[in-house]
């Protein structure tokens, strides 16, 4: 765990630059906040926008991202405001944030956009609860939250905006459904269903700390789709927690009352989330128990009996989260798997027939962004089959059916990316065998994704043309040829059991 969250491969060091990036952004927010007057409050709430802002804006480009944060505060400071409003009304308090709750899950229908002002949304509710925020308090909450997103907007898009002149990052689109099964429609009824049990058996474990758990079920269903994320990012959570809680003991405990100590490990925590979350949720989670509980130790209320507390709160809302999705419209690991294992085969047809074309002189052919798609659905599929490639998962031929499917997928990525950098520089090229290998890479995705559709055709090779540069890639696609037909096994053996049964 240790090795995959820190020696993890960091492509154009993109997490480390993240990671120093919102170390700046969040301690110029902070600081600030402290050279206006504010409040520590205050100062923790600005920290927290600030630390939103950088960390759940991830529009593809720069100028969707500057939108995006603009609009943070126009969603967040009303939610703050009737959160702290409904202060001293508990029922009608409890129903406001599961509205809340799944209004926010629902808003992620409308892309990353929507998702960051959700995520916002919500976080103002919970840091209300957090922060015991009142109606008096609310002008200096204002400001310091404006204050502070400007502040990390100026770092992130003005002094140290290394997104400019990177490509749009690919973010393949959500799996096709309507109604009920709509993922965003499902799961905004599954997330609330699951925070209104955990804030009902929260509030018995205790009354001022209960928000724990419906924040617990609500970051659970962040970029997961079947019940199998969903419980294995669950169990993920609960042992990041208690990891962090032990930590917790270790440095927050005794050194709380050190302002210069406990700003250094809040910085490190900060640096430890932003590094951490795309490899590793149990690491994330570890750094954000940690920074908590400093911040529970500045605000003068940490003692050994609030870290337990935060345990059992986590548990409860992980269980909550694990009741609604094999509960409330359950969706299966194999019907989620087999969209996007399918979704990324078609695009492995797509570069394909892309880079072919390129070759032959279209000018306007470019498999560039299918390659980068690409990537992106692999990446959905690496997430979908993480339930069955977990280490305690008992079912050893499926976890090795799956982990064979992951390796083939990834022989053909890497086959698509050679071939497509061969077409990028070369000379135009009319080999028919090139198109012909082009055919039979078609017909070996379809004989996957609908096998009833497959034609079967193998259109004969025409006499080649000597070429290096078709040598090579005809090379590629022969590589691409036999990986897809080594898929026909575990995805297609006839009378095996599914892939995945969660």
């Amino acid at each position: 765990m240790l090795k995959r969250a820190f020696v993890a491969p960091d492509p154009g060091l993109l997490r480390l630059r993240s990671a120093s990036r919102a170390v700046l952004g969040i301690g110029a927010a902070v600081a600030l906040c402290g050279l206006v007057g504010h409040s520590l409050v205050a100062a923790i709430i600005g920290g927290l926008a600030a630390l939103l802002a950088l960390f759940t804006v991830l529009d593809p480009t720069v100028r969707g991202q500057a939108g995006t944060t603009a609009l943070l505060p126009v969603v967040g400071l009303p939610v703050l405001a009737l959160a702290a409003a409904l202060h001293d009304y508990p029922l009608v308090r409890d129903a406001a944030f599961l509205a809340v709750t799944g209004l926010g899950v629902y808003a992620r229908r409308w892309g990353p956009r929507g998702h960051s002002l959700g995520v916002f949304a919500f976080m103002m509710f919970f840091a209300a609860q957090f922060l015991h925020a009142r109606t008096g308090q609310l002008p200096e909450l204002f400001a310091a939250i404006l204050l502070s997103v400007c502040a990390a907007a100026a770092v992130r898009f003005g002094v140290w905006c290394y997104e400019r002149g990177l490509p749009p990052a690919a973010a393949p689109a959500p799996l096709a459904a309507t109604g009920l099964a709509r993922t965003t429609t499902r799961q905004a009824i599954q997330a609330t269903a699951g925070a209104a049990f955990a804030l009902a058996l929260g509030q018995m474990l205790s009354q001022e700390r209960w928000y724990w758990a419906v924040g617990a079920t609500w970051w659970v269903f962040v970029n997961t789709t079947s019940r199998g994320e969903t419980l294995v990012r669950g169990f993920r959570r609960f042992l990041g927690t208690a990891i962090g809680i032990a930590l917790g003991f270790v440095l927050a405990v005794p050194l709380h009352t050190e302002p210069v100590a406990a700003a250094v490990i809040v910085a490190v925590c900060v640096f430890g989330i932003f590094y951490t979350a795309a490899v590793s949720y149990t690491w994330m989670m570890l750094a954000v128990t940690v920074m908590a509980s400093m911040l529970y130790g500045l605000l003068g209320v940490l003692d050994p009996a609030l870290l337990a507390l935060r345990v059992g709160e986590t548990a409860v809302g992980a269980l909550g989260a694990a009741l609604a999705v094999l509960l409330v419209l359950p969706v299966t690991t194999h019907a989620v798997t087999d969209g996007w294992i399918q979704r990324a085969l078609r695009c492995v047809h797509a570069c394909t027939a892309e880079a072919a074309a390129r070759l032959r002189g279209t000018a306007d052919a470019d498999p560039a962004p299918h390659v980068a798609e690409l990537e992106a659905l692999l990446g959905r599929v690496r997430l979908s089959l993480a339930p069955l490639l977990h280490p305690l998962n008992p079912l050893l031929a499926r976890k090795e059916r799956a982990r064979r499917v992951l390796a083939l997928l990834d022989d053909c990525a890497r086959e698509v990316r050679g071939l497509a950098s061969i077409a990028a520089d070369a000379e135009a090229s009319h080999d028919d065998r090139l198109t012909a290998a082009c055919w039979r890479v078609e017909a070996a995705v379809e004989a996957l994704t609908a096998p009833e559709a497959a034609t079967g055709r193998r259109p004969d090779a025409a006499a080649p043309a000597h070429s290096g540069v078709v040598e090579g890639a005809l090379a590629h696609v022969h590589g691409l040829e036999q990986a897809l037909a080594q898929l026909a096994e575990p995805l297609q053996a006839p009378g095996r059991a599914r892939l995945s049964g969660g």
